[in-house]
């Protein structure tokens, strides 16, 4: 057993200039005394019968020294407290989160079943819920609720790799709920895919969506065909258009939602078929059109309406047309690649004649000839309200392009026109370079890919002389002579000179204070201000 020990008058003690921890620490060995500086016992022994402490001589720093009390109540001495660290950080009292942080947590975690305090919440603290909480909550619970844009903002970078906000007016809350809406429209098979999902999401989305841009339609699933010969009569049925009618998603029920919407742009096909390709897969139906046509009049709200690479022919065009030709609302008609010829325009020319509201036609790539043309043309000379207009790749011939360019000489809105790739000769272009003396509004045309020949190059040029208006004019593979063409690009150069001049002089003049660049390295100092 090992002899007590005693401690002698040279021992330290608690409450002497050699604290218990060196007394201790000289017990533990050599081992424990490495970086430690080892303390006088006759000096610590002397110290205690004067009176006075080590410090003594520098009494405003030092500590004060124990009042009697101490020697009562050793804890009222601050020499005998020690703070205890544990090696374990999270049992250090330092790390204890506070009341606020753990209320935040929990809320967060389970803020899908108790989402209605977070407008209680003050502001600092809602911001902070709403930077954590997850992106896959469901829609009724965020949609009403949460406004943050930062939320939004995570849930599209979440769900999809690409998202340009600018093409949804700079709005992350309405990126999502278009291209949520999207999706689900996209992926609906009629009457296979259960609308439980559309219905649901409709009434969410109602005051949020402008815009639907629809890139594939699918049709019904078709039952196959039994017999031998499947491959074979599959094929001699899509080759011969045989196939039943299938109608594709009816958009009565979702247009009728959606009180908000701007722009509905469509396209009936599908995407990334692969060897499952089949005609039927294209098919606009003419029910699809009557459905859609009643769709479209119905929605008084619409501004752009956009059906392309549909397969649109002249008698489903007549249909549509039909519907809207008392639209209000109206601004931009958007037929492009399409089936249209010359009984489709005449229905577009009506319709530009019936007091609508259009601003900007699109029937580019289509299979319009001189007769459809020339509709349009005698549309031109009575519209009013028509600033651009798109005819590229058609078939419109020197008799088409003839007849344009005479409802030029009449219009006085049109401002843009493409008529590239129309089969245009000379005698178009004799014709235009009268439009470019007299029309003083047009502003940009488009004449690439005809022929127009060295004379036809040189009647153009002859015309810019003289115009001071028509900033864009494009005349690549149009054969009209290197000359011409530099002639005219000085003109069109000179006349965006002064367009730029002139909005120059238009814009208010903002005046500024401006101060230099290191104006704030060279401040006077305090002393010199006076």
């Amino acid at each position: 057993m090992a002899e007590p020990t005693t401690v002698s008058e040279d021992t330290p003690r608690e409450g002497d200039d050699g604290s218990a921890d060196d007394a201790k620490s000289q017990k533990s060995g050599p081992k424990s005394q490495t970086g430690s500086k080892p303390v006088s016992r006759a000096g610590s022994a002397q110290s205690k019968k004067s009176g006075k402490s080590v410090g003594g001589d520098k009494k405003a720093s030092g500590p004060p020294s124990p009042t009697g009390s101490a020697k009562d109540n050793p804890a009222a001495d601050w020499r005998n407290m020690r703070r205890i660290i544990a090696e374990d950080p999270e049992w250090s009292l330092a790390t204890v989160p506070l009341l606020v942080e753990i209320t935040l947590k929990n809320i967060i975690e389970d803020f899908e079943n108790n989402s209605s305090i977070l407008n209680s919440l003050l502001a600092k603290h809602k911001t902070r819920v709403l930077e954590k909480i997850s992106t896959n909550i469901p829609l009724k619970i965020t949609a009403n609720l949460v406004e943050d844009e930062g939320y939004w903002k995570r849930c599209c970078k979440a769900r999809w790799d690409i998202c340009d906000v600018a093409a949804f007016g700079a709005s992350w809350k309405r990126m999502y709920f278009e291209r949520n809406l999207q999706e689900i429209i996209e992926q609906f098979v009629p009457e296979t895919t259960d609308p439980t999902c559309l219905n649901e999401t409709l009434p969410l989305s109602a005051n949020y969506v402008k815009k639907i841009d629809i890139r594939q339609l699918l049709p019904p699933v078709r039952e196959a065909p039994k017999g031998p010969d499947f491959d074979d009569a599959s094929d001699a049925g899509s080759d011969a258009g045989d196939e039943p009618e299938c109608d594709h998603f009816n958009f009565g029920p979702v247009l009728k939602q959606l009180p908000n919407l701007e722009e509905l742009h469509l396209t009936y096909g599908v995407k990334d078929c692969g060897m499952n390709f089949e005609w039927t897969l294209f098919q606009f139906t003419a029910r699809d059109c009557l459905q859609l046509a009643q769709c479209v009049a119905a929605c008084k709200t619409l501004k752009v309406f956009r059906l392309h690479r549909s397969k649109v022919d002249d008698d489903k065009v007549r249909v549509l047309i039909s519907h809207i030709l008392d639209h209000p609302g109206l601004i931009e008609l958007d037929l492009s690649h399409n089936c249209i010829a010359d009984r489709g325009a005449r229905a577009v020319g009506k319709f530009l004649n019936n007091h609508s509201q259009l601003v900007k036609l699109n029937l580019c790539d289509n299979q319009i000839r001189s007769t459809g043309a020339q509709a349009i043309a005698h549309a031109l000379t009575k519209n009013t309200t028509l600033l651009h207009l798109n005819l590229r790749l058609n078939r419109l011939g020197d008799e088409g392009g003839q007849a344009i360019g005479r409802a030029l000489l009449k219009n006085s809105t049109l401002r843009e026109i493409n008529l590239g790739s129309n089969e245009l000769a000379e005698p178009t272009a004799a014709i235009l370079s009268q439009v470019v003396i007299q029309n003083m509004t047009i502003k940009s045309i488009d004449l690439c890919c005809n022929r127009l020949g060295p004379d036809g190059g040189k009647q153009l040029q002859e015309g810019m002389e003289e115009n001071s208006t028509i900033t864009t004019m494009d005349l690549r593979l149009t054969e009209c002579g290197q000359e011409s063409e530099y002639c005219i690009n000085q003109r069109l150069h000179s006349n965006q000179e002064k367009e730029r001049e002139s909005q120059m002089k238009d814009q208010p003049i903002v005046s500024k204070k401006i101060q230099p660049q290191a104006a704030h390295r060279f401040k006077p100092k305090p002393s010199q201000k006076a």
